[in-house]
């Protein structure tokens, strides 16, 4: 008997465990597809993020703060000369232009581009709700092609910002401007490369580069993330010798200024009329990879080319067929950046200086003036 009564407790077992895993499997279902796998809370923290499938929010929030620019300035043209008259003489006429820009203050300041308003003699701005205002000039800065407007209304809006938003290649970005006069218009990309210079254009350039459409009338716009945040003032398409080129050389290749460097500009406009930008007294050239050991190849420093007499280098004992090792304590290894970095410091500001002067090493101070006019 004691076998049939082992047998037994051990179906009776078998058939309760079965009960029991049946109905636990019918009331959570989800237990079943949870075992052997990853938490959920692990596979959702691991996995990218999905892009929405509409911008119109981000455009909800950014497109209302920019606005059209139409400029008017004083052309000429000569005359072709008729059979009663052989010499030509200067037709005058007023010819008229477009850009964009960017609203950043409640009380009427924009961001727009410098070459949108350079030499003009009227200025209106239409705003995304129909409104139309004339437009003051309070400064520009054609060393980073920003410039300032201001304008009289009430209830304007304000470009939407963060102060911690990371530009990275890949993001998703959307143009909006005034291109080819078509106002409103929104084009999307992605951000195709950060930190741009040597682009034989303005003197501190660090652009944002996109593929999203920009055309003609799209210069003084605004680049926002795919949340509708401003991140950039777009400047330019194409690679025309440093001037806007014409939409066939554009190649989906378009440039924005970083809205930090729009913004600094902007700020030292408003409070002193121009561009407070330290200035170093030298001229530099980047220098040729050396080779390495290992077949690689590296580069540190940038060479001085020229420096000017009773200027803060100069001052500082820094001459021509130096190396310039670090600024402040940071490796220096790229010209343009080296020259944005001591534009962005205060005239009157002391920075530290690494010098490698064959056979050695020295650090010495230079106290930078203010920038004088460029020629």
């Amino acid at each position: 008997m004691k076998p049939i009564k082992t047998i037994g407790f051990v179906l009776r077992a078998v058939i309760g465990g079965l009960a029991i895993a049946f109905v636990i499997i019918y009331l959570w279902p989800s237990l079943a597809a949870r075992i052997g796998k990853v938490p959920e809370s692990v596979t959702e923290t691991s996995s990218p993020r999905v892009a929405p499938f509409s911008y119109a929010e981000a455009v909800n929030r950014a497109a209302p703060a920019v606005v059209s620019i139409y400029t008017r300035t004083m052309a000429g043209a000569l005359e072709t000369p008729n059979t009663s008259r052989s010499t030509p003489r200067v037709i005058y006429y007023m010819r008229q232009d477009m850009g964009s820009g960017v609203l950043l203050s409640e009380d009427g300041y924009i961001l727009t581009n410098h070459h949108v308003i350079n030499q003009v003699q009227g200025i209106t701005v239409s705003l995304w709700d129909g409104r139309n205002a004339p437009a003051k000039i309070v400064g520009s800065d054609p060393e980073t092609d920003v410039a300032v407007l201001k304008i009289d209304l009430d209830g304007l809006p304000v470009a939407p910002m963060s102060d911690d938003t990371e530009v990275r290649v890949g993001d998703v970005v959307l143009a909006i401007g005034n291109a080819l006069g078509l106002n409103n218009t929104v084009t999307m990309g992605i951000v195709s490369a950060t930190g741009r210079n040597r682009l034989n254009s303005e003197l501190y350039d660090d652009f944002i580069q996109t593929d999203a459409a920009i055309n003609t009338g799209n210069s003084g716009g605004a680049l926002t993330n795919a949340n509708g945040d401003l991140i950039g003032i777009n400047t330019r398409i194409g690679l025309n010798g440093g001037i806007i080129g014409a939409p066939k050389e554009a190649q989906n290749i378009g440039f924005a200024i970083p809205i930090s460097l729009a913004k600094s500009v902007m700020k030292d406009i408003i409070e002193y009329g121009s561009v407070r930008r330290g200035w170093v007294g030298a001229t530099f050239t980047d220098l040729r990879p050396m080779a390495l050991p290992d077949g690689s190849s590296a580069s540190r420093g940038i060479g001085v080319q020229e420096v000017y007499r009773g200027g803060p280098a100069w001052n500082a004992g820094i001459r021509q067929g130096d190396i310039i090792l670090s600024l402040n304590g940071e490796a220096v290894d790229d010209t343009n950046q080296f020259l944005l970095k001591i534009a962005q410091s205060e005239p009157g500001s002391e920075v530290e200086l690494e010098v490698f002067r064959k056979p050695e090493t020295f650090s010495t101070y230079a106290t930078l003036i203010q920038q004088p006019p460029l020629q």
